[in-house]
């Protein structure tokens, strides 16, 4: 019964967090709908591929793994942790697919400073639920892991925001210390 109260609430909890997140975005364009397409800088840094990859195999394949995992032991505590993080991804990743290629708007920069800061919430969340399972204090390692990649995620994005909104950057600096 506990089990039932915890999904029930979970898929609450992400319902609306999607229905705000998903408004605001709307909004948001509908607001900015006179702007120019956005579009991606080119060419993309060489450091993104790793990253990127990097990404993909901690923040995607290994969680999937976990899932494949707790279906193949009948551990429904897995089903708990795994399925709202992995629906919430997919729905940035639908989100920003959405936005940056099918709508091209800027808002697409925005997508992941609202999903971000929701999946440091679900791992934390997680990781709590987790806490007296001592079977599964591997699991509860790796939701770490995840926190830190995401919140380095998280950082990154900010960092390339010049870039991304193509802020001009000033070559040489006309102020001098003395």
């Amino acid at each position: 019964m506990a089990s039932l109260n915890t999904n029930l609430y979970l898929f609450v909890e992400n319902l609306v967090f999607f229905i705000l997140a998903t408004s605001f975005l709307i909004v948001v364009g509908w607001a900015w709908r006179n702007s120019k397409p956005f579009s991606l800088p080119q060419p993309l840094p060489g450091w993104f591929k790793i990253w990127f990859g990097t990404v993909q195999v901690l923040g995607l394949i290994v969680p999937l793994v976990m899932l494949v995992w707790g279906v193949w032991w009948r551990d429904t505590r897995l089903f708990t942790v795994f399925v709202p993080y992995l629906v919430m991804l997919g729905l940035q990743i639908l989100s920003e697919i959405l936005t940056l290629r099918q709508f091209q708007t800027v808002v697409w920069v925005m997508v992941p400073y609202l999903y971000l800061p929701y999946r440091f919430w679900q791992l934390y969340e997680a990781w709590k639920f987790l806490s007296f399972e001592t079977d599964l204090a591997w699991v509860r390692n790796l939701l770490l892991l995840e926190i830190v990649l995401w919140i380095g995620n998280y950082v990154l994005d900010v960092t390339q925001l010049p870039r991304l909104l193509r802020w001009e950057v000033k070559e040489d600096s006309d102020i001098s210390i003395s």
